[in-house]
């Protein structure tokens, strides 16, 4: 089974933050938590990307320091994957930091496969969903422009 990487091994990797967070707090104690989520979001609103890793450096020392050993380790291997939206324009590094759009449209999916409970067979299922991507597609939230694509063929230009 091939992977998207085979197909397009040039394309950057953004790992969605969010989820990135969970990961760590998975190995944080309940009582940290906040502080640990305040110190990964100081790494995601730095300038530019040699300042988010300086940033997530010190961050595994302090994690280190505070004997969170495991959480220092995921942070020290994961970051890199969370911080490919700098190479973009700053006006798009929001939009790419997450998956929101994308998981909003799953949960709409989701929320109407559950009301049915049971398919028949996979056929209705995917016409169920195929119908509510047409629906999605036909209305606003459909047409809205997730990116400024302009911008983004700048930077092909000046590549």
């Amino acid at each position: 089974m091939s992977s998207l990487a085979d197909f397009f091994p040039e394309a950057k990797w953004q790992r969605c933050v969010v989820h990135f967070y969970r990961n760590v707090w998975t190995a944080v104690p309940t009582g940290k938590v906040k502080e640990v989520a305040a110190m990964l979001k100081a790494i995601h609103t730095q300038e530019d990307a040699k300042a988010a890793q300086e940033k997530a450096l010190q961050l595994v020392e302090k994690l280190r320091a505070m004997r969170l050993t495991k959480a220092a380790e995921i942070v020290e291997n994961g970051i890199g994957e969370t911080l490919s939206y700098y190479a973009m324009p700053p006006e798009h590094w929001r939009c790419l930091r997450t998956n929101n759009p994308l998981e909003r449209l799953m949960r709409e999916i989701r929320r109407r496969t559950r009301v049915v409970g049971a398919f028949p067979d996979g056929q209705s299922a995917l016409m169920l969903v195929a119908a509510r991507l047409r629906h999605v597609a036909a209305t606003k939230w459909g047409t809205k422009r997730y990116l400024q694509m302009d911008r983004l063929a700048e930077i092909v230009a000046i590549a």
